[in-house]
């Protein structure tokens, strides 16, 4: 996509960000909103005994900009379509009525569905929250994105009028995770997946209320916002498991290892919930030239069956070695923080953010990946 021209007034210079990590000259650079404080960050030596070194320091802020994203997407979908403020989960209310139809339309893919995007939307402020806590009692800077909270919402009733930092209304939902994990080949090993559904330019949440009228077409929304939650999903447990080979800490290890399961736990969710969107009785279903079909009107294709949860066994690190179930990929070249970030701009989930902001992961994601436990 193309990145707008930026509205800072004192942009990153990205050689001299990386001659002296966020140090140019012995002064702090601060630009683009990275950090919170105006302490020395990368260019200061990391106590050692304290167990926080310059590689592990720049996988956790890598991490913490990827979760404060992850809380600020979940934050949109939680506000329309997750429990209402106030309510009981969906199982304590017998003839429970929905918010909207948004929300009625999650349910018909599962009906403790609000209740699960308001859960994942909390676990991710938690890990944005942990992760920055945690670089400060090191002695390291927390990530800050806020400066770039400018993109325009949702303005459908329940959608509050704030500054986002991403946008999900422009997507193009990388639906070949749901076919990656049905297959017994590995992505790593150079296995290409085809889309489950191809979704082009297409909006995840309601953007007015008049969204909320058809029937089929909020519907069609809610299934793109599935193929959605499935999509960050699998791209957080593989960046936590890329991550977790690189760190030199034990403490570190525990924290990547602790976060990415809690991530994969939620990937094992939505794969049941977009399966869903997938089978009757909510498929086939059409919108503006997008259907869902029933997948289970192609018998003979596992890899589109869409009652499958769990990973199938595919090839894992020699193909001489049985097929094994796991993550994947979880290589840098497709697992790492380059690769997640070129995997969400090209989502369009960043789409009318600021030259800033891009060359602000982009930093963030160089010095994670150049990150070394060795």
């Amino acid at each position: 996509m193309k990145k707008q021209s930026s509205t800072m007034s004192n942009p990153l210079d990205r050689r001299s960000f990386m001659r002296g990590g966020l140090v140019a000259g012995g002064a702090a650079v601060m630009g683009a909103g990275l950090l919170n404080s105006s302490k020395q960050a990368v260019a200061q030596d990391y106590d050692s005994r304290r167990g926080l070194n310059r590689g592990d320091a720049a996988i956790l802020r890598f991490l913490a900009a990827a979760e404060l994203i992850e809380s600020d997407l979940w934050t949109q979908y939680a506000e329309l379509g997750g429990l209402t403020p106030g309510q009981k989960p969906v199982e304590d209310i017998p003839n429970f009525t929905p918010m909207n139809t948004y929300q009625g339309s999650l349910m018909a893919l599962d009906s403790d569905g609000p209740q699960y995007i308001t859960s994942n939307t909390l676990d991710e402020v938690s890990h944005a929250e942990f992760l920055n806590a945690y670089l400060v009692s090191k002695g390291a800077d927390p990530v800050n994105l806020d400066q770039f909270r400018t993109l325009q919402g949702s303005k459908a009733t329940g959608a509050k009028n704030i500054g986002r930092l991403t946008n999900l209304m422009h997507l193009n939902v990388d639906t070949s995770w749901f076919t990656r994990y049905r297959s017994t080949t590995n992505p790593d090993a150079g296995a290409t997946f085809p889309q489950a559904v191809t979704i082009t330019n297409r909006s995840a949440i309601p953007v007015t209320n008049a969204d909320f009228n058809n029937p089929n077409h909020i519907q069609v929304i809610a299934n793109i916002a599935a193929f959605h939650f499935g999509s960050i999903e699998a791209g957080g447990s593989s960046l936590y498991a890329s991550m977790s080979q690189k760190v030199s800490s034990a403490e570190v290890l525990e924290i990547t290892l602790g976060i990415g399961g809690d991530e994969i736990a939620h990937f094992l969710e939505w794969v049941d919930f977009a399966g869903n969107g997938c089978q009757t009785p909510v498929a086939p279903v059409t919108d503006n030239g997008l259907t869902f079909p029933n997948l289970f009107a192609n018998p003979g294709t596992p890899e589109f069956q869409p009652n499958l949860i769990f990973p199938v066994p595919a090839e894992f690190i020699s193909p001489n070695l049985p097929k094994c179930a796991t993550i994947r990929p979880l290589t840098d070249k497709f697992a790492g923080p380059k690769a997640a970030v070129a995997a969400l701009t090209g989502s369009g989930l960043f789409t009318g953010q600021s030259n800033g902001f891009f060359a602000t992961l982009e930093i963030l994601a160089d010095q994670a990946e150049a990150a070394s436990r060795f």
